[in-house]
């Protein structure tokens, strides 16, 4: 079906400035001319609503940018990093306050640490299920008597670290998973991964995402009981901490990885 610009935002439920601004960023195939005339279909109104639903779902715009082009033709597994993002319940920053039992302006403090991380859904700014779990254990932290200045600027100096590791890891993924199965449908003459080629990948990714995350929060583990071990043993300090210590470094010591 065709469409003039009007027609399709229309369709679509946006303005036509939102539809030529999208299209300006690349986000919108651009249409078919007909002399003066600009003439959609049904694959720019698909790709349209596609950039709203991921709007809508607390991305910004250059994040899209970065999920479509990097998802390229892997619809399932561009659906499992959306539902990895968004989780499931959502709350306001007054709501996840009440949840966690901390102020707000503390969760202000642990937005800018990079500690949690809101999502903007339409106008408001929502807050997921594991910036909830997040907040939970900082207050459990500060319960047990870390400062709390120190506390986020710990928090900074990680958020600094990480960024770089895990796109290193999704680089990983990128060019030893998915892209391994792009290159062998080519080489089958297809030239891109088949519908369920991409929902393996995207089953892959969903069984590779919490053992990561299980890897690196036992090698964290590991170290911080190692290197306190090694502080105890120089200083001379408390027998009974160095029990704990040894008991919390086991190898029965499971970590467990939930995820919505």
């Amino acid at each position: 079906m065709e469409y003039r610009v009007e027609e399709l935002a229309a369709r679509a439920g946006v303005a036509v400035d939102t539809v030529r601004y999208y299209q300006s960023r690349g986000l919108l195939e651009a249409p078919e001319r007909r002399g003066r005339v600009a003439v959609y279909r049904d694959g720019h109104l698909a790709q349209l609503k596609r950039v709203r639903e991921l709007a809508g779902q607390g991305f910004k715009l250059a994040q899209i940018e970065r999920l479509l082009e990097r998802a390229d033709a892997d619809g399932p597994l561009l659906d499992a990093l959306v539902a990895e993002h968004v989780g499931g319940r959502t709350f306001s920053r007054a709501e996840l306050a009440a949840e966690a039992g901390v102020p707000e302006a503390l969760l202000a403090g642990a937005e800018s640490a990079g500690l949690i991380q809101a999502l903007e859904v339409g106008d408001e700014q929502r807050f997921s299920e594991a910036d909830l779990q997040m907040a939970r254990a900082g207050l459990s932290l500060m319960n047990g008597g870390l400062p709390i200045p120190a506390l986020l600027e710990l928090a900074q100096e990680h958020a600094r670290g990480i960024e770089s590791v895990t796109e290193r890891a999704i680089d990983l993924f990128d060019d030893h998973v998915r892209k391994a199965g792009v290159r062998k449908a080519g080489v089958r003459g297809a030239g891109r991964a088949s519908v369920g080629e991409a929902e393996a990948v995207s089953d892959l990714f969903r069984t590779l995402l919490p053992e990561v995350t299980r890897l690196v929060a036992l090698h964290f583990q590991r170290t911080l009981v190692r290197r306190a071990l090694e502080r105890l043993a120089d200083s001379g300090g408390d027998e009974s901490l160095r029990d704990a210590l040894t008991a919390s470094g086991g190898s029965h010591l499971a970590i467990d990885v939930e995820w919505r």
